[in-house]
């Protein structure tokens, strides 16, 4: 992801990718002739797009669009999202539909450790599409679908003591930490909520036992009357920002 200070750059960044912005697509508003439009657009399958610190992401993008005559060929797409962030996808394929309706593909690799990533650039990103029909109608449409670009997050559950006796206290700590893309490290994610879940032996069903909130280093603990032996975990639900995570289950044996 080629993330820039300023707009400015971003686009002589595209310059030395050796990627030209269509005249017509590096208009500020939307536009296009006749009935050519666009029905669908989904990024990643289901428009998150989470994002470590020591790997690279391909991101795919689909955009559907329909015209009477049928769809010729789409230009890059164009992806923008806070703090001036800006990529363009390689040249799409389009596979038709059926007659008058193709779904158009194209990707784009990020990669934290060679790109000039933003923590601010987390959040809703939109896709900007260009498609061609087969009578010569078009269509240029900003904004024409959105996803999140997520930091990815990870979270840790310990409960103690391991066994207990029945109806005697358990602890439960744990630790919600996410991507930092300035830095390539994790850290803390402080004042989050945290479910805490609980599932008895033998059982398929999780159950929220209670919410926690997170200190500002990303710590948890809270307690819990110990029932039947069983597994608890952390689950956090993710947001805009940040994806969601579950911890992998801690086992306690009740005596």
């Amino acid at each position: 992801m080629r993330i820039r200070a300023t707009a400015a750059v971003s686009f002589g960044a595209l310059a030395l990718a050796g990627l030209a912005v269509p005249a017509a697509q590096a208009a500020p508003s939307d536009g296009g002739t006749g009935d050519t439009r666009i029905t669908k657009v989904v990024v990643d399958g289901d428009n998150k797009v989470p994002v470590s610190t020591n790997a690279a992401k391909t991101i795919s993008i689909s955009v559907t669009a329909t015209d009477d005559s049928g769809i010729k060929s789409a230009e890059h797409f164009t992806l923008t999202g806070p703090d001036y962030g800006f990529e363009m996808t390689g040249t799409p394929t389009c596979k038709k539909v059926n007659a008058t309706t193709s779904t158009c593909t194209a990707s784009v690799k990020v990669d934290p450790r060679t790109d000039y990533f933003s923590n601010k650039n987390a959040g809703t990103w939109y896709v900007d599409a260009w498609i061609d029909a087969a009578d010569g109608d078009f269509v240029w449409k900003e904004k024409a679908g959105s996803f999140h670009f997520q930091r990815v997050s990870k979270l840790t559950v310990n409960a103690t003591p391991e066994p207990v006796k029945k109806g005697k206290t358990i602890t439960v700590t744990g630790s919600l930490t996410r991507a930092n893309w300035e830095t390539l490290k994790f850290g803390g994610y402080g004042a989050q909520s945290v479910q805490l879940q609980y599932k008895k032996k033998g059982s398929t069903k999780w159950s929220t036992l209670k919410t926690v909130k997170t200190t500002s280093t990303g710590g948890l603990k809270t307690t819990v009357k110990a029932t039947a032996d069983g597994n608890y975990r952390y689950t956090f639900v993710g947001n805009t920002t940040t994806a969601a995570v579950t911890a992998a289950s801690d086992f306690v044996d009740v005596k």
